[in-house]
Parts: structure tokens; sequence; C-alpha cells
């Protein structure tokens, strides 16, 4: 699983109209999409308006001219956070409805209702229009662009500290585990093989993630005592220079901005 960070931040580096629009541009208009999606009401005209946000992100993923197999592989990673939660909403009855139908009866007096399952449809379209433009983000800005994008539209500088120093050191300790799996496979040691009893896998793998822990520790001490030697103190912030937008990204930006709430409006006037 970890070693899908690297390809994460590969994938971002592209070259496409996408890649070099500015962050701030991209962190913009996938908020909109987002609080226009989840604004839009639990009844059927959400469909429409959601079909279109989807739309919308496949003009900007094929403009990004990144494979289709990316974002169904991101898609399925996160999917079963979401799916697991609209699935169930077939089973309860929700304030959205007055009246409920069973469709199905189940043992233990569990019943399907109509309503629930399009509530549930709804809620599906809904989360899959916000988490489209949200793998469109990821995919096609690096973290440190969102970062200083995201300093620039106002983040605090707390904050931006913060996350810069947590980005800097995730790939460092994404390559340590990876180098101690190595190791650990070098020695045969598979923590899945049935083989090798159950005990002795369990014990492994704690010395395994204490490592993790101690190199974290040790790095912490060494790079803080570097910051002090450096100057840095209650004060220093991440230093992110002042970018002003091209023509294209202000237009991009304003075309953005009046498509998608004149979309979300679709909702509430159909």
């Amino acid at each position: 699983m970890i070693e899908h960070l690297f390809d994460i931040e590969e994938v971002a580096r592209g070259s496409s109209p996408v890649h070099r629009c500015d962050a701030r541009v991209k962190l913009i208009v996938a908020f909109a999409v987002i609080i226009a999606a989840v604004a839009l009401p639990y009844t059927t005209a959400a469909y429409l308006p959601s079909a279109l946000f989807l739309v919308f992100f496949a003009i900007l993923w094929a403009t990004a001219r990144i494979s289709p197999t990316i974002y169904l592989k991101r898609l399925l990673l996160v999917l079963p956070f979401g799916f697991f939660l609209i699935v169930f909403q077939i089973f309860f009855t929700n304030p959205h409805y007055a009246e409920f139908h069973p469709l199905v009866t189940l043992p233990l007096g569990i019943h399907i209702y109509a309503e629930s399952v399009e509530f549930a449809s709804i809620l599906g379209i809904k989360f899959l229009a916000c988490i489209s433009f949200i793998i469109l983000l990821s995919s096609t800005t690096t973290m440190q662009g969102m970062l200083e994008g995201a300093g620039r539209l106002g983040l605090p500088a707390e904050f931006t500290l913060i996350i810069g120093m947590m980005i800097r050191y995730l790939f460092l300790f994404a390559r340590m585990y990876l180098q101690i799996g190595a190791t650990l496979q070098t020695r045969c040691f598979d923590a899945f093989d049935r083989s090798l009893p159950y005990r002795y896998r369990m014990k492994m793998l704690a010395y395994t993630i204490g490592t993790v822990f101690l190199r974290s520790f040790e790095q912490g001490e060494r790079t803080y005592t570097s910051m002090l030697c450096r100057g840095y103190g209650r004060d220093s912030h991440l230093f992110i220079t002042k970018k002003p937008l091209k023509m294209g990204e202000w237009a991009f930006l304003a075309v953005s901005l009046v498509l998608v709430p004149a979309i979300g409006l679709l909702g509430w006037i159909a």
C-alpha cells in the first residue's frame, strides 16, 4: 500500500494544462464542486447536477491526459470508506421522506425500503462527484504544490509549517519502511506465511514496528537539533513566494465559478 505513495507524486508531476494550472485554482474549483454537490437536495433532482459534475470532471481528467485506470484504482481504494455507509442506508428510515414502503423483508424484522434505496443512490452519486474531484486534485497537484497553494490562499503559517514538515518526512519514512521490508524479504520472512509459527511472525512484526518508531524518534531529534542550529524559533514559518495567476488561470477560475453554482442551482429549480 505504501509503495503507491511514490506513484501518486509521479503522476502529479505531469505536464498537461491541468497539471500546470496553479494549485490555488484547482483547490478553489474542487472545494466549489464539493460544496455545491453536498448542498444539493436529497431528491431525485440531484441526479442531473451530480451527473453534470461528473461530466465536468471527465473533461478535466481527459485534459490532464491521465489513464482512466489510475482513476479507477484510486477510486477503488477510497470507495470502501463511503460504500458501506451508503449501502447501509437502504435498511433504515431517514428524515428526508415522510412515508416508507418496504421492498424486501428480511429475517429478524429487517426491511429494505424503496425510499431508502433512492436516498442511498442520491448519496452515492453525490459522493462519487466529490471524491472524483479530490482524486483529480491529488493526481494533478504535488503535495508541496497544494501546501503552497493553500498558504497563498491564507492558510495560517503555523499549519503550513507543520504540514510542510509532515510532507517532507512522509516520503523519508515510507522509504525507510520499504528498506525494512526488503531486509525482511532477504531473510525469507513473510508475515503471511502460515508455515512459520504465529508467535514468531507477531514477534518479528513487533520488532519491525518498534524499529520504525525508534528511527522516527531519532530522526526527529536530529531534525530538531539541525533546525535550532539554523535559527529556528517560535516565530519561524514556511516561506512561500508570491505568485500571480496567469490570464488563462483567471479565465478558467471565472468560468468554473460560474458553471459550478449554475449546475448546483439545477437541483433546486428542477
